[in-house]
């Protein structure tokens, strides 16, 4: 499946499902910042059970270890709830036969000279992919027989896939990508390169293993458990978070942008198709593509959060009163002196409009590599903008992603209640109606449609 428009989640849907005492699985360990806390959030407010995974963790020799009990106690309490301690560690960079070489050992070696003309041996690479395949299921099969015992009759069950990276640990690897991620000027390099390389081919191999397959492997594995719930008249809902670009104010109207180049990109598209195929057949699973906000991981996109920011001026389009005005006067107290928000937005603007950034609005070509101009653009508007933060440690951007995760945990929560679709986009204009609605903010400007309403100008640049 192959999605040809951004279908966007267009209301506000309350929850009508999940109660008290029905089970919440967070299928993937919590670290830090990210989407997966608003949807706890949610899921804690109603008085859901909570139950969690983790990945575990490799020993001195590679060797993968379930959390020691104080690593376990300190994972509990961050989660909020019980984690089941098998090890799920997802992807093959790691794993390799005895006494052979697994795919990061196989990139040891490379430099910043070699790595574009190397060459990888495929059949070892299916070896260890086939072993690390087994693995997994194998855990998996473990961590659900403990899950099923957990479940008593008479509940509802909500699995949130939060599975996503796959990065191989490779010196040569990482200073590539911060070059692509990072680099201007004559540090520039091409996404593109990358992706024609063997190892780039085996890092998208590793991202759909880690992003995408595990979605089939969880709604597989749990196919027991379903049945028995189901059968007994109550649901079983799963979601993902998925990536495929944002609607966001762009001049007077919503539309559909993206950052590039996101290489997990193609990985994200498979998780749809995934997510596709099993509503198919009868299985409620939804992605939910959502908004760009800075994490741990996606920090290391620099740009990735410039289209955060004009969630500011959706604020205040969609029926902002003061609450919003707050969270403008919030931003402009992290700006330094002599810096505004409009100076930032202007800044964006200037982007958004600029002829180098014209091609990339293409929502069917995505993800597109990236380019030395755009790279330039991107990254430059960033690092200027950052400079213009009285610390940068404490961006705008950090504030505005806070929100967000607020927003998709409720959206994506009430939602799931009664999904309409296996895919669907959470744009600006519907996370900002969500923000002013939870914070009684119903002053100000007039309400505009949601973004699916402006089909014709999607498909003019789609």
């Amino acid at each position: 499946m192959i999605m040809e428009n951004p279908i966007a989640l267009e209301s506000i849907a309350d929850n009508t499902l999940f109660r008290k005492g029905d089970i919440f699985v967070l299928f993937g360990e919590l670290f830090g910042r990210g989407y997966a806390t608003g949807l706890l959030d949610q899921a804690r407010k109603v008085g859901m059970q909570i139950v969690g995974i983790t990945v575990g963790r490799r020993d001195e020799n590679n060797a993968l270890r379930p959390l020691t009990q104080e690593e376990l106690s300190d994972a509990e309490a961050r989660l909020g709830g019980t984690i089941i301690n098998v090890p799920l560690m997802a992807g093959f960079d790691l794993d390799g036969p005895e006494g052979g070489p697994t795919p990061t050992d196989m990139l040891a070696d490379l430099t910043l000279q070699t790595w574009q003309d190397a060459r990888i041996d495929w059949d070892h690479i299916e070896t260890c992919k086939a072993i690390a395949t087994n693995r997994f299921k194998t855990a998996l099969a473990q961590v659900m027989t403990a899950l099923d015992g957990m479940i008593p009759d008479g509940k509802n069950v909500f699995f949130a896939h939060t599975m996503a990276g796959g990065i191989p640990k490779a010196k040569v690897l990482l200073v590539v990508a911060n070059r692509i991620y990072k680099g201007t000027g004559a540090r520039h390099m091409s996404s593109q390169t990358l992706l024609e390389s063997d190892m780039g081919k085996l890092i998208l191999q590793n991202f759909d293993e880690v992003s995408a397959n595990t979605f089939r492997h969880l709604i597989e594995a749990s196919a027991a458990i379903r049945a028995r719930v189901e059968a007994s008249g109550h649901a079983v809902r799963y979601t993902a978070y998925g990536y495929h670009g944002t609607g966001i104010l762009i001049g007077d109207e919503y539309r559909w942008q993206t950052y590039t180049n996101y290489t997990q990109g193609y990985a994200k598209m498979r998780l749809e198709a995934i997510a596709s195929d099993a509503w198919d057949k009868g299985v409620t699973a939804t992605v939910y593509n959502c908004p760009e906000i800075r994490t741990n991981s996606s920090d290391v996109f620099t740009g990735i959060e410039l289209p955060l920011i004009p969630l500011l001026l959706a604020l205040k389009r969609e029926n902002g009163g003061r609450w919003a005005d707050e969270q403008w006067r919030a931003c402009e107290a992290l700006l330094a002196d002599g810096h505004t928000v409009a100076d930032v937005l202007r800044r964006i603007r200037d982007l958004q409009a600029s002829a180098v950034m014209e091609p990339f609005y293409d929502f069917n070509a995505w993800p597109m590599p990236n380019s030395q101009a755009q790279a330039d653009l991107t990254i430059g508007t960033s690092n200027d903008i950052t400079a213009m933060h009285r610390d940068g440690k404490a961006l705008i951007s950090d504030l505005l992603s806070t929100l967000v995760v607020e927003a998709t945990g409720r959206l994506i929560f009430g939602a799931t209640s009664a999904p309409t679709g296996p895919v669907r986009w959470i744009h600006h204009d519907l996370v900002a109606r969500c923000l002013n609605a939870a914070h009684g903010d119903t002053e100000g400007a007039t309400r505009t449609g949601p973004l699916s309403s402006q089909t014709s100008h999607l498909s003019e640049v789609a």
